[in-house]
């Protein structure tokens, strides 16, 4: 179904159309499916968050030993029954239900793969960051804008705290582009694929490790010291001190350092009580 006259016959055929509110668009490149697919190559198991039509449901249902397919729309088991007859499809929303359960279901090694609705993207990588010790892969496309501050690297105007987030817990490189044609119908914004393989450094992120992040981008266009001692109620002469004993200096920004710098700051300002 990667080409929009076999899509639109199948989606006519069933009496079927985009909804606006659900974000769909559908994948019509052949192009990137093969990337999509290729990244999930050798994968046991594999979750989909929203399958739609089965555009990827279809090839991915194939290569694996069992898939399990979190659809939102009531109306798309039907047409994956046709187009996927092999995966098993649950009509839950994939924001609520319990991810870490469905894939302790799945045999290893198991992979996410989602065509993230851009509407929750942010919310969405929330659940994906959140079951990163249960996977093995995950593979996401997403708006392109997203995807390049979830890879912007230290010292990018684009690198912000969803940066650190994700690749504190992840080591993540890009797939495959999607530009607007490569979607049925088309959507305003072009898109990325990106391959998220899971890391545990230092036994895995502290909820302080994920504040102190927070805090740090509050306001971008402050110092790091600035926002830590706002975010953090610490004095500023403390957070000067940790800021040099890592090699940095009282006008850092937060966009400036790696992950290892936060790794570092986590545990100087830990709290000891």
């Amino acid at each position: 179904m990667c080409d929009p006259e076999t899509l639109q016959t199948f989606l006519g055929r069933h009496g079927f159309g985009a909804i606006k509110k659900l974000g769909q668009h559908f994948l019509i490149s052949r192009h990137v499916v093969n990337a999509i697919v290729g990244g999930a190559e050798g994968m046991a198991g594999i979750c989909e968050i929203g399958p739609g039509p089965g555009v990827l449901t279809q090839p991915l249902s194939e290569s694996a030993e069992r898939l399990i397919a979190l659809e939102l729309d009531a109306r798309m088991p039907a047409l994956l029954a046709e187009s996927a007859p092999q995966a098993e499809v649950r009509s839950v929303d994939a924001l609520k239900v319990d991810l870490r359960a469905v894939l302790g279901e799945l045999p290893s090694p198991k992979a996410l793969v989602s065509n993230m609705p851009y509407y929750i993207s942010g919310p969405l990588l929330q659940r994906v960051a959140d079951v990163g010790p249960y996977l093995d892969r995950a593979i996401l496309m997403m708006q392109k804008e997203v995807a390049e501050r979830v890879i912007a690297p230290p010292g990018s105007g684009d690198r912000g705290s969803l940066s650190v987030f994700m690749q504190t817990r992840f080591t993540i490189r890009a797939l495959a582009n999607a530009p607007a044609t490569a979607f049925f119908p088309p959507p305003q914004v072009d898109s990325k694929v990106l391959l998220f393989t899971p890391r545990e450094p230092h036994g895995g992120p502290s909820e302080f490790y994920d504040r102190l992040v927070r805090f740090g981008f509050t306001q971008p266009r402050k110092t790091l010291t600035n926002n830590l001692v706002s975010g953090l109620r610490r004095p500023r002469e403390e957070i000067v001190d940790v800021l040099e004993s890592i090699g940095r200096w009282e006008k850092t920004r937060a966009q400036e350092l790696p992950e290892e710098d936060w790794w570092l700051l986590a545990e100087r300002l830990q709290p000891t009580s």
